[in-house]
């Protein structure tokens, strides 16, 4: 019987962090995406007849939305849901996919699949498909559609624009890895 040990590789995160003094290190990137993906939630557009908002990000906080902050992307009419009535949007499977695909993609990050073009894209297309899935499905069930309406409603449209986004990351996240590397000589 034999067993394998999967060596964790530090994150561009954990690289970069170790670099600060250790109170800065904790709470500048905590702070700073939070306020980051909060402002970019703002910045919503919906097509016509659908009901998924297409955000800057999905990085949305449902957290504090269910305590009551207007941190999710306004609904068709502009207003914030907020509190319990987040549990009846039917966005909220985006909601959870966001957080399972956050989960996925970090164990990535944690195997070094973002060091590569070919696999940090990879890695984001299957993190996208994981939002996606919990996303169309939540969608279907909560609006009683076919999962062939979902899937043109819930996953189509956003299909290129995660392309787009995998596109970039495969050329944005090895390219920092490279220049951290260059620190380290």
């Amino acid at each position: 019987m034999s067993s394998s040990v999967v060596v964790a590789r530090p994150v561009l995160a954990d690289v970069v962090s170790s670099r600060l003094p250790a109170a800065l290190a904790a709470s500048l990137p905590v702070l700073a995406g939070t306020a980051l993906t909060a402002a970019c939630a703002q910045l919503a557009f919906y097509l016509p007849g659908n009901p998924v908002p297409i955000t800057v990000s999905l990085a949305l906080y449902l957290l504090l939305s269910l305590v009551g902050l207007p941190v999710l992307a306004p609904n068709s009419g502009g207003n914030h849901t907020t509190g319990s009535a987040v549990l009846h949007l039917p966005t909220l499977g985006y909601l959870i996919g966001f957080v399972v695909a956050g989960s996925v993609l970090g164990l990535a990050a944690r195997r070094g699949l973002d060091r590569k073009p070919w696999w940090t894209a990879a890695s984001f297309l299957g993190g996208s498909a994981v939002i996606y899935l919990f996303g169309a499905t939540w969608l279907a069930l909560d609006l009683h559609l076919s999962a062939r309406t979902a899937l043109h409603l819930g996953v189509t449209p956003f299909l290129i624009g995660d392309l787009v986004k995998a596109t970039v990351a495969a050329a944005v996240l090895p390219g920092a890895w490279w220049i951290t590397r260059q620190f380290d000589k």
